[in-house]
């Protein structure tokens, strides 16, 4: 898979500067975050890995599956991780009508209020990483923090083998990382073989799993 793809360049960064792809710190704190769930027994067994790390992280789960497996929705939140918005039928920005896009966001942004203390953040992650430049002007207005990534496992990808996944996150991750992985049925065996790898390694090396707060 290509470079570019799996890690963001800082030039990106610097460009679209007003969405986030990592965390400056100066700690070993890493950022790993799920899209597509909540997905019955994947989200549960991710959360199961997480445990016996004492990790947290970000679930940026569609609204749809929120209205489905309330259960699980309540359960990110009662083990300390957070939720983020990735729409609730996971639309693609650069196709989408502007007003249509920011409807089916909020949508979702009030199940996830069903699960949050009031005032907390609102962390928004655009399926497949598209998102139009004024819809992210609007999103920010209402107070949406726009989290994108600069480490993709690719998980997801058909073409990537188990092996290259957990590569992909160990050879580019560093100090303040977002890292994408996918609590979803096609990327089940990808995940299930990178994950336990990734807290492992990265554990060992005296790095913290973080959500983002």
């Amino acid at each position: 898979m290509n470079s570019l793809f799996v890690h963001i360049p800082k030039w990106i960064e610097k460009i679209f500067n007003n969405q986030i792809w990592s965390i400056p710190t100066n700690n070993k704190d890493i950022y790993l975050t799920f899209d597509d769930g909540p997905t019955p027994e994947i989200t549960e067994w991710v959360l199961s890995q997480l445990d016996q790390y004492s990790a947290k992280a970000t679930f940026f789960c569609i609204g749809k599956n929120i209205e489905a497996h309330p259960e699980l929705a309540k359960k990110l939140i009662t083990k300390g991780h957070t939720i983020g918005n990735h729409t609730f039928n996971h639309l693609k920005g650069w196709k989408t009508n502007n007003a249509l896009y920011v409807e089916n966001i909020d949508k979702t942004d009030k199940l996830i209020q069903q699960y949050q203390l009031p005032n907390e953040p609102k962390f928004f992650r655009p399926p497949y990483g598209k998102i139009k430049p004024i819809q992210t002007k609007i999103l920010t207005k209402k107070g949406y923090k726009i989290i994108m990534w600069d480490v993709l496992s690719a998980d997801f990808d058909n073409n990537t083998r188990e092996e290259n996944c957990f590569s992909n996150v160990v050879k580019n991750a560093a100090k303040g990382s977002i890292i994408v992985f996918h609590d979803s049925i096609k990327a089940k065996k990808n995940l299930q073989y990178a994950l336990p790898k990734v807290l492992e390694y990265f554990s060992k090396k005296g790095y913290k799993f973080k959500a983002l707060a």
